[in-house]
């Protein structure tokens, strides 16, 4: 009970933070990981998603744009952005994720509070004149 309890209060959290997060918070979570990320794996990561470069804010963007080796490059002359197509998958990832935690957080409630209802029950089968 007391552990079904402390998952409940992780879980529980985990679900209101993946909601809150802001659309803000998203874009400098991405735009950290993209800068630690190395070369190799922004280019397969352009490659998946058929974008280039994260956002265009600096003249950062211009050289990731040069060295981009995404599918929509050669088709067309401009390609979206990969920092609007992140934050669009992970928008709605973290909306899932926090309602299904939300929801299995609630079913571990209902596990609480059927154990803390359930634990003292004698056995009806047992001896009524035995101590325990």
């Amino acid at each position: 009970m007391i552990i079904l309890g402390l998952v409940f209060i992780f879980q529980f959290g985990i679900s209101c933070s993946c909601l809150a997060i802001n659309q803000s918070t998203q874009t400098d979570v991405i735009n950290a990981s993209w800068w630690v990320m190395s070369n190799k794996t922004r280019d397969e990561l352009e490659r998946s998603f058929n974008c280039c470069g994260l956002f265009n804010l600096t003249t950062l963007y211009q050289q990731d744009y040069a060295f981009c080796t995404a599918i929509c490059k050669s088709r067309s002359p401009t390609c979206q952005m990969c920092g609007e197509k992140f934050l669009k998958h992970s928008d709605e990832a973290l909306k899932i994720l926090g309602g299904v935690g939300l929801f299995f957080s609630f079913t571990e409630i209902l596990g609480v509070w059927l154990a803390m209802r359930f634990r003292n029950q004698k056995d009806p089968r047992a001896n009524p004149s035995a101590f325990l």
